[in-house]
């Protein structure tokens, strides 16, 4: 089993991903992203879950149109893990390769 990070780890943490915050009322991070469209938006999820399910760590997201709401917590440490900072790190970089916003 992963670690939750400490408050402390994590606002450091959060540097490394820039666009991403913590979650008022829970330990969670999260970032909304915008494309051009919605075969954008649906292309990033695709390639998104793909690293997801490589990695065993699964979003919680929502797609309306171009945008796509990204909500990353590790259920079974009770908070945010290294995995989450990870996958975010991953999905931004995805995130570029289409241009999102």
């Amino acid at each position: 089993m992963v670690e939750r990070l400490a408050a402390a780890e994590r606002h450091k943490a959060l540097q490394g991903v820039p666009g991403w915050s913590e979650v008022n009322g829970r330990e969670a991070i999260a970032r909304i992203f915008t494309f051009k469209d919605f075969n954008e938006a649906f292309g990033f999820m695709t390639r998104a879950a793909l690293v997801a399910e490589k990695n065993d760590h699964h979003p919680e997201w929502r797609n309306v149109y171009k945008t796509v709401e990204v909500v990353l917590t590790t259920h079974d440490a009770g908070g945010v893990t290294r995995r989450d900072i990870d996958l975010a790190s991953a999905m931004d970089a995805i995130a570029r390769q289409f241009g999102a916003a």
